[in-house]
């Protein structure tokens, strides 16, 4: 059981990242705009791909995702 539901979240997030990193909605960061001095798009970027790799990270170290030892 822990598996399916750890795997449906894997699947989950990584629908999620897709579509993320899509053009309709990266195109929403496409802006003359800067951001402590860094241009918004590679920022955004930046940020948007740490975020899914620490929620990656997080599903799969989470206490309650490994099956109990028999």
């Amino acid at each position: 059981m822990f598996k399916e539901i750890a795997a449906q979240r894997l699947v989950a997030l990584f629908v999620g990242g897709w579509l993320l990193f899509n053009f309709p909605l990266l195109g929403l960061w496409d802006r003359a705009v800067t951001w402590l001095g860094v241009p918004l798009f590679p920022a955004a970027l930046f940020l948007l791909w740490g975020l899914l790799i620490a929620a990656t990270a997080w599903l799969m170290e989470r206490p309650g995702s490994q099956p109990p030892d028999d």
